[in-house]
């Protein structure tokens, strides 16, 4: 699949693509959805843990979505929505599969045993050369594939798909206070993990950086 990043919005405005697709244009969908491809393949990909499943769930939920499309609520954004037609096709998919547990989504931030900050260098700072080895980014992918649900979502749309906390808030229908802790508990998590392997590839006296998410 032929993911890329691309400003949300496009170039035209959706709610113009939107009502000019219903009105038999379309030809117009491919142009509305292309901004909105690398987040809901990242997005299917985070449930489904490899490509030609993500890429099934992707094109599903854009299929989905253009059958939809009459539905859609102009006050919602139109980004936020397909990500949840993504979320749901793809919980769907792995129930009828029966692959893995499924977890609740309403699980209190509040839960036993959740990470509390550790006093850690930050884990997304490495240096260039090490961002570009294979063995990192192996690394990176299988603790963020590791986190629980509930954290998992949060990080892929706001770290790695940089989606507003509003925007994340309403992709998985959450309140924006339940996104911001879920977010922290993710981050703290993914920290306890991965500084200790980080370190023996990342010298503390190189140049650092801030991963590109």
């Amino acid at each position: 699949m032929d993911v890329q990043r691309g400003s949300r919005g496009g170039d035209r405005d959706e709610a113009t693509m939107i009502a000019s697709i219903l009105a038999g244009e379309t030809q117009l969908y491919h142009e509305l959805i292309r901004p909105h491809e690398r987040s809901v393949y990242m997005m299917a990909l985070s449930y489904m843990k490899n490509e030609a499943d993500a890429e099934d769930v992707a094109q599903e939920a854009f299929l989905k979505a253009f059958r939809a499309l009459a539905n859609f609520r102009a006050e919602a954004k139109f980004g936020t929505w397909l990500i949840s037609i993504t979320l749901n096709e793809a919980r769907n998919r792995l129930r009828r599969k029966a692959a893995v547990p499924m977890e609740s989504l309403d699980v209190p931030d509040d839960e036993p045993g959740a990470v509390s900050p550790a006093l850690l260098r930050d884990w997304r700072e490495v240096p260039s050369e090490a961002l570009e080895r294979g063995e990192v980014r192996s690394l990176i992918a299988s603790a963020v594939e590791a986190l629980p649900e509930i954290y998992r979502c949060v990080f892929v749309l706001r770290d790695m798909e940089e989606m507003s906390v509003n925007e994340t808030a309403e992709a998985l229908s959450l309140s924006v206070p339940a996104v911001k802790v879920r977010l922290h508990r993710a981050r703290m998590m993914l920290q306890k993990q991965l500084a200790p392997q980080l370190r023996a590839v990342v010298p503390a006296e190189k140049k650092r950086r801030w991963f590109p998410w």
